[in-house]
């Protein structure tokens, strides 16, 4: 199937189930995990509070977490040389004992406790600015479009990219830390320079719209493949380079974040040239529509 039949050969409400069906399954996974969890996205340990610490690999893995199993192990990684282990919230007293164990046990172990206060400061702040750069967002497109459906659905793409990439977060197991709280930022902010990319391209160029939107589509895509390209790169720098040179450690938090950018850029490619290209073709050619700034 080649770009043109996407773009012109099928209706445009009937392309639109697409994206609808997958809004609606990321929906319905960010929705276990919250009744799961009571929250939409799997917390790391900066929103739950927690213990970390990283002790030397010179056993295996199950018999390090053997070694802690008394206590409330949540995850532990090979970081290259070393072991990083992850506890939930536990009392001052299994604190206690967990830093004497691990410094009788290994040699040179780091241990970093992050308190419940913290955290909670955390949530509220992510709980805050999401939706206000959302709201923001929204006033500006608005401002440079006034047009509320064409600003609607470039709102709506951005929201389906970083609902697809929360959705993908839970199904990979990817926790929701200050560096993918920062990944999720800056997806909404691609997200609309692509969609935006569009918009303007099929409302200020002449000529019909699928041919606006295809024109369009040779810029965005490969916006979007020198993007994917840097992030796969970061991808295997953060997630193999230790294996390469021992000295070196597993980088979680880029190798986490590079995997959310991933998921959102997959999804803004869809969004952007399905969704809300599907949305202009049938706003703009509906019978009758004169849109402000348009060329025919």
């Amino acid at each position: 199937m080649e770009l043109e039949d996407i773009v012109s050969k099928y209706p445009p409400k009937q392309i639109m189930l697409v994206p609808i069906a997958i809004i609606i399954l990321a929906l319905i996974s960010l929705g276990a995990t919250y009744l799961a969890t009571g929250s939409p996205v799997k917390l790391g340990i900066e929103f739950t509070g927690g213990t970390l610490v990283t002790v030397p690999s010179m056993d295996s893995e199950e018999k390090v977490a053997a070694e802690f199993a008394s206590y409330p192990l949540v995850d532990i990684r090979n970081i290259g040389s070393r072991y990083m282990l992850q506890f939930g919230p536990m009392s001052e007293s299994q604190y206690a004992e967990i830093v004497k164990l691990a410094n009788a046990n290994f040699d040179s172990p780091e241990i970093r406790h992050i308190g419940p206060i913290y955290s909670k400061e955390l949530q509220a702040q992510v709980i805050r600015y999401l939706p206000l750069s959302f709201l923001l967002m929204a006033i500006v497109v608005f401002l440079v479009f006034r047009e509320p459906i064409v600003s609607l659905l470039i709102v709506i793409s951005a929201l389906a990219d970083i609902l697809t990439a929360a959705a993908s977060m839970n199904l990979t197991g990817v926790q929701l830390s200050l560096g993918t709280v920062a990944a999720l930022l800056m997806l909404i902010g691609y997200s609309v320079d692509t969609d935006i990319l569009l918009s303007m391209r099929v409302l200020k160029r002449k000529g019909s719209v699928e041919e606006k939107i295809l024109g369009a589509m040779g810029t965005g895509l490969t916006m979007a493949g020198t993007t994917i390209g840097a992030v796969i790169s970061l991808i295997i720098v953060s997630n193999f380079l230790y294996l390469i040179i021992p000295s070196f450690t597993r980088m979680d938090i880029i190798a986490d974040m590079s995997a959310v950018l991933i998921f959102g850029l997959a999804a803004d490619i869809f969004n952007t040239w399905v969704t809300n290209a599907q949305g202009l073709r049938w706003y703009l050619n509906k019978p009758k529509k004169a849109v402000r700034g348009q060329k025919r």
